[in-house]
């Protein structure tokens, strides 16, 4: 069997990594040729051309507008992503290791996550006002479920057998929780983590759509207020970018943490 020098990649693998990005651009560059051509001979004052949106996207987006709208945005995004994963895989972690406190919980739970998060934001502009604490812990209400329902079943999924091998070595308490518990959640831990990163950027701009003064939602609704359709546009151009980018900095983190059972699932798919 033929071995890789150290520092060297195999002889297949750049050519994996070049399709995987063809395959992955294919789609939204066949979207944008599509756009451009659909949009080309367009007069509808509310559907402009491609061509004009993307003319129009240099002269709005500076460098200052970045800053002044672009990273509050993403600082409460983060703020709120960040107190969502560390309360709903603390509470899941709790609620899927005992028994009696999932029994107790379940139901109040049910009916929590069944409230839509955007009919919040008013309730929660009378408790939090209308700062910025208001957004964080908008997203904040949103991101935490699909984080903590993961959590619960990951928790409960865990192998007994394992379990209780952990124990008769005297693994038990914190030990257990850091050595089997989470890491044997986590892929679903991070499922989880997946789609509420998806829910906070929707409740990102939900909630700067109420008595914001920055970011990104509201400038898209000062843009379409002032029917500067083009300038709108390009916000929504901008939201899309955002989390494109944002979806692969996650996969990188995944990949990178989870490396451990991708590598497992890839040797399974090839054993007999």
């Amino acid at each position: 069997m033929s071995e890789v020098p150290v520092g060297r990649t195999r002889p297949g693998t750049w050519r994996r990594v070049v399709l995987r990005l063809l395959y992955a651009a294919a789609l939204p560059v066949l979207l944008v040729v599509l756009w451009w051509f659909a949009s080309d001979d367009s007069t509808d004052v509310y559907w402009p051309p491609l061509r004009t949106i993307l003319k129009t996207f240099p002269d709005v987006w500076t460098g200052e507008r970045l800053r002044g709208d672009l990273r509050p945005s993403l600082l409460r995004l983060l703020g709120g992503y960040t107190a969502a994963a560390v309360a709903g895989v603390a509470l899941g972690t709790l609620i899927g290791s005992y028994r009696r406190v999932r029994a107790v919980c379940e139901p109040v739970l049910e009916f929590l996550r069944a409230i839509p998060p955007p009919v919040l934001v008013p309730v929660i502009m009378l408790f939090a006002g209308i700062g910025d604490g208001m957004k964080v812990a908008v997203i904040a209400s949103g991101c935490v479920w699909p984080i903590l329902l993961n959590t619960v079943e990951g928790v409960r999924a865990v192998d007994s057998v394992m379990t209780e091998t952990a124990r008769s070595y005297g693994i038990t308490g914190v030990a257990e929780l850091r050595a089997l518990v989470l890491p044997a959640a986590s892929p679903q831990i991070f499922a989880g983590l997946r789609q509420a990163l998806s829910i906070g950027i929707i409740l990102m701009v939900i909630s700067e759509m109420f008595a914001a003064s920055n970011g990104l939602g509201f400038t898209v609704v000062q843009f379409q207020r002032g029917f500067a359709i083009p300038d709108m546009w390009t916000g929504i151009l901008v939201l899309g970018l955002l989390g494109f980018v944002l979806s692969v900095v996650f996969q990188l983190i995944e990949r990178r943490v989870l490396g451990w059972y991708h590598g497992l699932r890839a040797s399974s798919r090839r054993s007999p």
